[in-house]
């Protein structure tokens, strides 16, 4: 009870706090820590946001403050917010189908211009790729039994950038069958040396489920990928 009383405080503060966010000062350590919990609790709140009315959320932390009664029944209170709860796992739900159904359209579309290009080449799979630059005669060329060490940069059809070893300064190491299928395939097309441009379809990739914040349901992708080494 003790903890849940602490939290309780927290969650108040940073709410009634977030009401005059503007004067806020964020100097000694006690504002910035609470600066950090108001960000936590937000990211919590945001699923809720449409159905958030926050001078309600304001009522009844001030109840609790100032020791009142509920103006409202726990047992209405259960009830009430277990139907909203419902209500918004079915709203998510809506949504997540809508994006899967415009990831493939797009996705689709963007995969049949980009294959109509001269330097655009299509394997049985689905997965098309860029020669950007040729390794030279000879050089080793990975398999399903090989390690790699590459530099990629991995982007949707939008262009936006969800994945870079670039970005994080140094190449990266990893099995040739520990990625997606298409990625996996186009490794072994490449030899030491080369530079690619993979664009691989939604169901070569994450499918239908994506994967995390970034890569949406059936999103086609993109990589760049400079083979550097095969171990």
């Amino acid at each position: 009870m003790r903890l849940r009383s602490n939290l309780t405080a927290i969650f108040a503060v940073t709410i009634l706090a977030a009401c005059q966010s503007g004067s806020a000062s964020l100097e000694t350590d006690d504002q910035i820590a609470s600066y950090g919990f108001g960000l936590d609790i937000g990211a919590s709140l945001e699923p809720t946001l449409t159905h958030l009315d926050r001078p309600a959320l304001l009522r009844g932390i001030e109840d609790v403050l100032d020791e009142l009664e509920p103006a409202i029944s726990f047992e209405q209170i259960s009830e009430v917010t277990e139907r909203v709860g419902t209500l918004i796992r079915e709203e998510e739900a809506a949504e997540f189908e809508a994006m899967t159904e415009t990831n493939r359209v797009a996705g689709e579309e963007y995969l049949a211009s980009n294959a109509e290009k001269d330097n655009v080449t299509v394997t049985a799979s689905g997965l098309q790729y860029e020669v950007i630059l040729e390794g030279e005669a000879g050089a080793a060329r990975p398999t399903t039994a090989n390690t790699v060490t590459l530099h990629y940069r991995g982007t949707l059809i939008d262009g936006s950038e969800f994945d870079s070893s670039y970005s994080r300064g140094q190449p990266a190491t990893f099995p040739v069958t520990g990625v997606i299928p298409g990625f996996s395939e186009g490794l072994q097309l490449m030899s030491v040396g080369s530079h690619y441009r993979f664009t691989i379809p939604s169901n070569l990739a994450y499918g239908p489920q994506g994967s995390g914040p970034d890569i949406g349901p059936n999103a086609t992708l993109i990589f760049e990928i400079e083979l550097i080494e095969v171990l």
